[in-house]
């Protein structure tokens, strides 16, 4: 894409615009970002680190131009793997959360990741999500049955453009319980869920129970922002099902639509192949990287790429960012005169789909102010 074009997309003057995704959202002074934050049950790896410094790095380039944003990033800290995990440690699971929450918190600071301005957690939003439940039956969008509150899903497969086996297998390795007795339809997904032994449980007036996945980032994203955003995040692994049922069921109680104006689903990191993951063993902790790279190099590892791409982890990767980082200081040290058209022109690479590499290589090219500015938005300092 030529600069001339990116002009006419992004006008200096005028409205402000990013693009994300393809879809260009034209914004005023705010923008609302809805983060899917961490399930608290294990340490943080390369993977979550991804979708959280892109995240990051959209909410400083919305600066850049102009914009404030406003990040919420929930905590799931109400669900059957944190549970497990809890039970295996020998701990509750209330102060488990808060442990891994804490170190999470850490891993975050340590790569530049700024606090988000809300951050609620799942436990703190039971009567929104027996109100949302409420809602929905009477719209007829959910039935009540043996103590659960279902809504109906079927919709939310055919609008993922999944075939139904698919869908099927991807449910229920996201614990979508497609096999529920109870249920109408296996693509119902429980927005309470009648309690079970052992299980944390909540008062309902279908009896007692717990929130659904689902029912939890709807209620949480609802109750801070209303019925939209401008910007949903999360890793492209959660695009189905998680984030389609989040959609769909906002929409179904507020009647409004879309939810989201533009999703950034980060693109999945790769180690051999696979997708990081505990269950694959191949995890690359963030703390363990961070003792032996600085944080700057592993946060341009992970942004010098289209941000919805998957990805291959290697230590060359990062070696390879350490020498890109150090090209841009150099740059950014040059006393030479930066025009103010090429500080414009960097502005514009950010604003569409975030293309750090391309504002990265112009600003190496060019050098002095436009370099600096480069290393401030993107926090590589």
């Amino acid at each position: 894409m030529t600069f001339e074009s990116l002009a006419r997309r992004h006008p200096a003057s005028g409205a402000t615009a990013v693009t994300i995704g393809g879809r260009q959202v034209h914004l005023l002074d705010r923008a609302r970002i809805y983060a899917c934050g961490i399930t608290p049950y294990d340490v943080t790896h390369l993977g979550h680190a991804a979708t959280f410094v892109w995240v990051d790095i959209l909410r400083r380039v919305l600066r850049v131009l102009g914009v404030e944003p406003i990040v919420c990033r929930n905590v799931t800290d109400v669900d059957d793997v944190l549970l497990t995990a809890s039970r295996q440690a020998g701990i509750a699971y209330e102060h488990f959360a808060a442990f891994q929450e804490f170190r999470f918190a850490g891993d975050m600071a340590a790569l530049g990741v700024r606090a988000p301005d809300f951050e609620p957690r799942a436990h703190s939003y039971i009567d929104p999500v027996i109100r949302l439940a409420a809602a929905l039956l009477e719209t007829g969008t959910a039935y009540a049955r043996a103590g659960s509150v279902y809504f109906r899903g079927r919709g939310v497969m055919t609008r993922t453009g999944l075939n139904e086996s698919d869908a099927l297998r991807i449910a229920a390795e996201y614990g979508g319980r497609p096999d529920d007795p109870a249920k109408e339809d296996p693509l119902d997904v429980a927005v309470w869920q009648a309690a079970e032994p052992g299980h944390p449980a909540w008062d309902s007036p279908w009896g007692p129970g717990r929130p659904g996945w689902h029912a939890e980032c709807v209620a949480m994203s609802g109750s801070v922002f209303g019925v939209g955003v401008d910007f949903h995040a999360g890793g492209a692994d959660l695009r189905f099902p998680h984030h389609a049922y989040h959609a769909r069921i906002t929409e179904a109680f507020s009647g409004v639509t879309p939810y989201a104006r533009a999703w950034l689903h980060v693109g999945t990191v790769l180690v051999d192949g696979r997708k990081m993951a505990k269950s694959a063993g191949n995890l690359v902790l963030v703390d363990e990287l961070l003792s032996s790279y600085p944080a700057a190099v592993v946060r341009l590892a992970l942004i010098d790429r289209p941000w919805n791409e998957s990805w291959e982890y290697t230590r060359a990767a990062l070696d390879l960012a350490a020498v890109r980082l150090e090209q841009l200081h150099r740059a950014a040290g040059r006393p030479i005169e930066t025009r103010s058209s090429e500080v414009e022109r960097i502005r514009l690479l950010l604003a569409d789909e975030l293309n750090v590499s391309g504002a990265l290589d112009l600003a190496v090219e060019t050098g002095g102010r436009a370099a600096r500015m480069l290393v401030a938005a993107l926090g590589l300092a």
